[in-house]
This record gives structure tokens, sequence and C-alpha cells, in this order.
């Protein structure tokens, strides 16, 4: 099975054109209509593209066809760029916890919510994430380059200020815990 998938929704015509050539494409194609569309898991999937006419949820993996006709040149290259920029995309997202983290955009999802992160709070959850736990002493150390007997309340101070927009916006005042051991991801 190839890694990419071409999903055409609600566009027969579509399908059976681009079906004919379809030994010239380095992704796996499939027509999928409503129904098939609701039972798919697209969280499962890694790097597919829907092509429709129609609005198809918010998916942000999709190609909406609004200018037609479109030269055949033209629709391949739009869905080869667009695989291209999934891929990009799915390299800089990291999933923690219920949340998505985007490196890229310095964004944090959860469903259809967003929050922009500044570059030390991305920082910030991206290190505790991968320590699984973290010290005041390796926060200031790691992410903020003091050395180890500076006192400084900074880390705490974003910390908290990050607590309060995560709880602000996600209604989540979980997402970053603190026990003897450090902090951590909830």
């Amino acid at each position: 099975m190839n890694s990419k998938i071409l999903f055409i929704y609600k566009f027969n015509k579509l399908f059976e054109i681009l079906n004919e050539i379809r030994e010239n494409f380095n992704f796996e194609l499939k027509s999928i209509n409503e129904n098939d569309f609701k039972k798919l898991n697209f969280d499962e999937l890694q790097n597919y593209l829907i092509v429709s006419t129609d609005i198809c949820n918010d998916n942000k993996n999709r190609l909406k066809l609004d200018k037609t006709p479109l030269k055949l040149s033209d629709l391949i290259e739009k869905i080869n760029l667009n695989f291209l920029r999934n891929h990009f995309n799915n390299q800089s997202e990291l999933k923690i916890g219920k949340y998505i983290l985007d490196l890229n955009s310095r964004k944090i999802y959860f469903k259809n919510n967003s929050l922009n992160l500044t570059e030390k709070e991305s920082d910030l959850i991206l290190f505790i994430s991968s320590n699984k736990k973290a010290s005041l002493k390796e926060l200031q150390r790691q992410v903020w380059g003091y050395s180890k007997n500076l006192e400084t309340h900074t880390v705490e101070t974003h910390i908290y200020r990050l607590r309060k927009k995560i709880l602000k916006n996600f209604k989540d005042d979980n997402f970053i815990r603190h026990n003897k051991q450090g902090y951590f991801l909830n």
C-alpha cells in the first residue's frame, strides 16, 4: 500500500478521469461517499488528501475544487503540492496528551480550538514532554540557558501564565502538573 492516499469525495467524474491514469501517480486513489467518509478514522492515516467540490467538515487535509473546469495538469500539480504541504505539517506536529503541538506555527490545538504560544512556551512544553518530568533547575538550564546557581522565578512565572492561557482557552487546569520530582504534562 502507498504511503499517500488521495480520497475523491462525492466527485465520481473526477475519480473516473484520475482512475484512467492512476499508474502515473505516486499515491493511492480511492473514491468515497458520505457514508464511507463518516466511517473513516482520519487520525489513523498519515499522509492523505481529500479532494472534493463539497465542503467536507473541518478536515485540514482537504483540497476544495471550487473553480472548475480545471486543467488536469494543474489539478495534479495542486494535489502534489498539497501532499507535500501535509507531509511537512505532519512532521512539525506532535501529539501531547489530548493536544497537538504545531512547532511551525507555535500553536497548540484541541479539537477545533487553538492557542498561540510564545517561543518559550512551546520550548517549555516540548522539553517537559520529551523528559516526562523536569525539575525547576533543568528547565532553567535547558530552556532558558541560566546557570544552576541562579535564583529566579522566571520558570514559575512562565508556567503560571501558560496554565492561565490553557485554562482560559481549553478549560483545562491540569495540563502542567507539579510534584516533588518536577513538572510534568497530564
